[in-house]
């Protein structure tokens, strides 16, 4: 045969053969992770769904590995069951209320991983995102218990107006977890969605939303959260939380928008207090989130703080066990504490005082400087023995990490970010087993948690 009539052929086969899938280096070729910064671990991440989460598994790979062992561990630990059932919710409880776009970016993360030898599957990645509404929150649904679903959860504030320093808006929030998952709560995403707005926001590996939510989109909206203390309520029915959240930090382009989509099939799961920014209107919000009773107050010259309180009497009494007159609790303590610096520092508060604020060690229920669970930079491993609603004493946990940002910044996509207690103070894992026992079980999953100095991030220019 001579060799034109060969080439003729090839060329055929070839044009007829069915496209190729694409390959990693053309789904990667947008995202990138830079190295390590004071403790944080920046990726930007752009695309499709699909291309999204593949480029999230296989960045984040080691991560989102160790990550899913922590929060498996816990959740096992915790609630008394066994993974498999964690597993089977993710399929047959949430995964039929998640929409199309975030089913195929879960996937593309498990895909990634895949691509790095991590062999983790749909199911795992599904509970890792959910494990904030799972346990206890459907937990006690499927156990028909009406108990205290959440204890103490971060401190946050919102301010604009005659408030700040330049009449402008300033948000701030510390993270408080358990230091064996808050350890791994360091990731800075920048992600570019092929539908919806550019995001800048801080969270875990292997999550789709931020998890303790502090984000910025390109929008002017700016997003943060307490957990509501004590609530007691779940609807299987309902969309996950982790999906509302998401779609709520992507899609949002004012408060009304944040709050329709947070509404729009809410399942209670994960409640929470949203403090929110909208910076070209120079409005605040606080979009108090039940699952029977929502409220929504907004403000053009005032503040909202969070501390795991609940405000309205109504979703009080209907929603929660919540000890209102309690003022030894850490929820009312820090709410006291809230107001006191609101009010001293009315006119002045920036991006300085703000994270001043973050790493605040004054008791207001002693009326004394001490570190502890009753302090806006929480220190639960250091509380005195028999502090509830913590059990058991000296649970290892805290304020793990904190971000700021004021109206410039996220006019800009930035914020600020200090990774470990603000105030400064260190935690030893392997001092703190060895001292108390009784957290023996998490000795291998337990790390160091360094304080940090503040650091600034932005999204890629």
């Amino acid at each position: 045969m001579k060799l034109a009539s060969v080439l003729l052929i090839c060329s055929a086969l070839l044009s007829a053969a069915p496209a190729r899938e694409p390959q990693p280096e053309s789904r990667l070729k947008k995202a990138f992770r830079r190295p390590d910064q004071k403790g944080w671990v920046f990726v930007h991440l752009e695309g499709s769904p699909a291309e999204i989460g593949y480029q999230h598994g296989y960045l984040l790979a080691p991560e989102i590995e160790d990550t899913q062992a922590v929060i498996k561990a816990g959740l096992v630990h915790e609630s008394k069951k066994d993974y498999a059932f964690f597993r089977t919710a993710a399929e047959s409880v949430l995964w039929p209320h998640v929409e199309e776009q975030y089913r195929e970016e879960l996937k593309g993360i498990v895909e990634g991983l895949n691509a790095k030898g991590v062999r983790l599957d749909l199911w795992d990645v599904v509970v890792l995102n959910a494990w904030l509404e799972l346990s206890p929150y459907y937990v006690n649904y499927v156990d028909k218990q009406r108990k205290v679903a959440t204890a103490e959860h971060c401190s946050a504030f919102v301010a604009t107006g005659k408030y700040t320093k330049d009449g402008k808006p300033v948000i701030a929030h510390n993270n408080w977890t358990e230091y064996k998952e808050g350890s791994r709560w360091n990731i800075m995403f920048d992600i570019v969605p092929a539908k919806g707005h550019r995001m800048l926001m801080d969270g875990m590996a292997g999550l789709i939303h931020s998890g303790d939510d502090f984000g910025i989109n390109d929008a002017g909206i700016a997003i943060t959260e307490t957990t509501i203390g004590y609530f007691s309520r779940f609807d299987p029915q309902g969309i996950p939380e982790f999906v509302r959240a998401r779609k709520a930090m992507q899609y949002s382009e004012s408060i009304d928008d944040f709050a329709r989509i947070m509404k729009k099939g809410n399942n209670g799961g994960y409640a929470n207090n949203w403090l929110l920014v909208d910076n070209r209107r120079n409005e605040v919000a606080s979009l108090e989130l039940g699952l029977k009773n929502v409220i929504l107050k907004r403000s053009k010259d005032g503040y909202f703080v969070g501390s795991n309180y609940p405000a309205d009497p109504k979703l009080i009494r209907e929603e929660t066990d919540f000890p209102v007159t309690d003022m030894g609790i850490s929820a009312n303590a820090r709410h006291k504490r809230w107001d006191a610096l609101m009010a001293e520092n009315k006119g002045n508060i920036d991006l300085l005082l703000a994270q001043k604020f973050l790493g605040d060690h004054f008791d207001t229920f002693d009326n004394k400087e001490q570190p502890g669970e009753r302090t806006l930079c929480g220190h639960i491993d250091l509380s005195p023995r028999g502090s509830k609603p913590w059990e058991p004493e000296y649970a290892p946990a805290g304020a793990v990490q904190n971000k700021a940002a004021d109206s410039a910044m996220i006019e800009r996509m930035e914020l600020s970010a200090a990774m470990g207690h603000s105030c400064g103070l260190d935690f030893h894992a392997k001092q703190h087993v060895a001292d108390h026992p009784e957290f023996g079980w998490e000795k291998d999953i337990l790390r160091d948690l360094d304080s940090h100095g503040w650091t600034q991030f932005a999204v890629a220019r």
